[in-house]
């Protein structure tokens, strides 16, 4: 890990607290507008999902999403838990994390790169220099 990253790991509930999954969340200056989570599916399989910061942010305040990836806050055998919903046509998941746990990495990714300064941070030219070499 640099400095330009973040990185969080958790056991997070998949339905209910049917079956607990390890995740892997990382976070990276360089691309500031996305969070990776990674899902340990079999073994040393790993399913990864890309998706704004900002979603996982409005998140902790409300429900939001209305594609493949939805969050909201919810009370689960009394605790505080952020349900992650992710869709894709492989399949459906509802995956509960520790409210907390949650916050602390999103702290850790605003201390990297302030909420709402990600542009100072996007590097365009790479992009671009990117897009037009393939």
């Amino acid at each position: 890990m640099t400095e330009d990253t973040q990185h969080s790991e958790q056991l997070i509930s998949l339905y209910s607290g049917a079956t607990p999954v390890r995740s892997r969340w990382t976070y990276r200056a360089d691309e500031p507008f996305t969070v990776v989570a990674a899902f340990e599916a079999d073994g040393d399989k790993w399913v990864e999902w890309i998706f704004g910061r900002d979603l996982l942010v409005e998140g902790l305040l409300g429900p939001v999403g209305e594609g493949d990836v939805r969050i909201g806050p919810d009370v689960s055998a009394g605790r505080d838990v952020l349900v992650l919903e992710i869709e894709s046509p492989d399949g459906y998941a509802v995956l509960e994390m520790d409210f907390a746990a949650v916050e602390s990495f999103v702290a850790a990714t605003a201390a990297l790169v302030p909420l709402g300064a990600e542009s100072d941070f996007f590097d365009v030219d790479r992009l671009i220099e990117e897009i037009t070499n393939v």
